[in-house]
């Protein structure tokens, strides 16, 4: 390893002075939103560390641009580098629906067994929001990132997989629960118990450090019983197990219910509450969605499986601005393995026009920057970008009336850092 690479020790992440970290700018409107998004970030650095710190910033190809340059959609060089590196930033890559090659964000994180998205939702006062009180929802959504859909075990009609596995159901006697099985495509949902513990670990270790008083496992175990059944099940046992008197589950509640009575069960929630234990619980998805709309206040830490996660993560999202300012990473907290992202897609129509908005990017940049454990960065980032919000400096799908004013994406970033080098960035973190 050089000097300016990143390592793990002791389980911990160890950053140098001058880290390299690599990105990929990304297709579409990436490379707009990058050129804005590096501007905020080497301002904070700078006006956090003057000059004693500083990124070497590594460019990396991957999606149409790589493909158009290298005949590959993920080059090995890239892949390499992201690996060596162990954490990095990117734009929106182009994904084409329904035929092509696989996602190159499915195939990151497989490849880099970065199991946990990480997904913050909060409000920042002024952005424009669909619901009455956005301001309620501040919910960290941990979904698994490498199971599930993202498997990616399919099966098109009328192929050798699919009548394979048309067989393998009859001799399980399983056939008849398709309904029209002779044009029907298949698709394989794993879930393991593996899997699905390091995640909860993750959401419970982030958490306890972080203040949380209740994590939510969000399932629809009451349908799949096999695998989101279970993925609560081993929750509520992982939880148990490892963190014994730091944590209070329901399943623990409900077994001092059945034992001793409804009295006794809440009698021992009052007093872990009072004692400040993590309260662990868990909801069925769809009323999750309903739930969240109504009293998003009522749930912190939420963890669950990849689709529910992409669902839940969004609606989220949209509830506090949209996924243009949702931030997110992918991690692997056991190899140091991150990357961190836009969470929007590449909007190729709007490319070049410079006039949409980089906050998403910028706000993951942010988490990076807590990741590497420089979170005199981040706290400077997030406060610039809450003072620009707050005085209506916005791109044009923030502006609230007509006393915004509107700037371009590169504006925007030009703003965000003038903000954090000028130090007016007066909101409380």
């Amino acid at each position: 390893m050089s000097e300016t690479s990143i390592t793990v020790k002791n389980g911990q992440l160890v950053t140098p002075d001058h880290p390299t970290i690599p990105f990929i700018k990304g297709d579409g409107i990436g490379p707009e939103i990058w050129q804005a998004a590096q501007e905020v970030f080497d301002a904070a650095v700078h006006s956090a560390y003057a000059g004693n710190r500083q990124i070497n910033w590594l460019p990396l190809l991957a999606g149409e641009t790589a493909y158009k340059k290298t005949g590959q959609w993920l080059p090995d060089e890239t892949l390499s580098a992201l690996d060596h590196y162990l954490v990095g930033i990117k734009g929106p890559l182009t994904t084409p629906i329904g035929q092509g090659h696989r996602s190159i964000n499915v195939t990151l994180r497989q490849k880099l067994d970065l199991y946990a998205c990480f997904r913050p939702v909060t409000y920042y006062p002024g952005t424009p929001s669909p619901v009455l009180h956005p301001e309620r929802v501040n919910i960290d959504v941990f979904r698994e990132n490498t199971e599930d859909i993202y498997a990616g075990i399919e099966a098109d009609v009328d192929t050798a997989e699919a009548t394979d596995l048309k067989a393998l159901l009859g001799h399980y006697d399983q056939l008849a629960k398709v309904r029209f099985p002779d044009t029907a495509a298949f698709g394989i949902k794993p879930v393991s118990q593996e899997g699905s513990t390091r995640l909860i670990c993750a959401a419970i270790e982030y958490a306890l450090n972080h203040d949380r008083h209740t994590l939510t496992l969000v399932h629809k175990g009451n349908i799949m019983k096999k695998t989101e059944g279970s993925f609560k099940k081993w929750g509520y046992d992982f939880a148990e197990t490892k963190y014994g008197q730091q944590v209070f589950t329901m399943a623990e509640y409900d077994r001092l219910r059945d034992a001793q009575g409804k009295a006794a069960a809440d009698s021992a929630l009052e007093k872990a509450k009072a004692e400040q234990k993590l309260i662990i619980n868990d909801v069925i998805t769809d009323n999750f969605f309903q739930q969240t709309l109504l009293h998003p206040e009522n749930f912190e830490v939420v963890a669950t499986m990849n689709l529910n996660g992409d669902y839940i993560s969004d609606a989220l999202a949209a509830q506090v601005g949209g996924i243009g300012i949702a931030p997110g990473g992918n991690l692997n907290y056991q190899t140091g393995h991150a990357l961190f992202e836009a969470t929007h897609g590449t909007a190729p129509q709007f490319a070049g026009q410079n006039k949409m908005n980089p906050t998403s990017l910028i706000l993951s940049g942010a988490m990076m920057f807590d990741y590497l454990g420089w979170s005199e960065v981040a706290t400077l980032i997030r406060n610039a970008i809450k003072a620009a919000i707050a005085s209506q400096h916005v791109t044009a799908d923030f502006a609230t009336d007509n006393q915004a004013t509107v700037l371009s994406t590169s504006a925007f970033g030009a703003y965000v850092a003038n903000l954090i080098t000028s130090k007016i960035t007066d909101v409380d973190e």
